[in-house]
């Protein structure tokens, strides 16, 4: 599947935005149904939140994210054309992230920043889901109380930290959703 041309801004201070999608194979963007009950749940927390986009490809998770009042995004894509795409739609929707050109399980052998919000969409075909969750939390990336959106093929099997606790879940054809709640190791954080 490949998708082209453009999706939207579902709500925010860039609402009916449009966002430049690039026409390559096997790029999903996040449909505007799932983004909306994503934001939705996460109404009481993006605002002011530090998020990381990753596995970025359109940036429509991140975009969504700074749309709604998050404090910085940093958006990390491996694939040249979709990073410069995003740098593209930042600079024209006049807003500020970092966009990384850079493979997602490379850039978090690196030095960790922790971030409030993750985004965990890789490419269905990646199967990155598990060492991307082990990457996160051994690497000191989330915050304590970090909330992280996984979104995965229906029915697809992999394993998450303990310390990711399910708050809210959903799918829409063939895609599952689920929002999850970081627990702290130290109950006093």
């Amino acid at each position: 599947m490949s998708a082209s041309g453009r999706i939207r801004v579902i709500g925010g201070s860039l609402r009916n935005s449009r966002i430049e999608v690039p026409d390559l194979p096997g790029l999903r963007p996040t449909t505007d149904r799932v983004r909306e009950t994503l934001f939705n749940w996460l109404q009481p927390v993006v605002d002011g939140a530090r998020c990381l986009d990753l596995y970025a490809g359109t940036g429509a998770l991140g975009l969504e994210a700074l749309s709604r009042g998050a404090a910085a995004v940093t958006f990390v894509e491996r694939e040249p054309r979709l990073a410069a795409a995003l740098k593209a739609n930042l600079a024209r929707l006049k807003v500020e992230g970092e966009v990384i050109a850079d493979d997602a399980a490379r850039w978090l052998q690196g030095r960790a920043r922790p971030f409030d919000l993750v985004f965990l969409d890789p490419p269905f075909a990646l199967d990155a889901w598990t060492a991307t969750a082990r990457a996160l939390e051994a690497g000191g990336w989330l915050a304590p109380r970090a909330w992280i959106y996984v979104e995965s093929p229906r029915g697809a099997s992999f394993a998450l930290p303990d310390s990711w606790l399910p708050h809210r879940q959903g799918h829409a054809g063939e895609v599952a959703y689920a929002l999850y709640r970081r627990t702290p190791a130290d109950p006093l954080s």
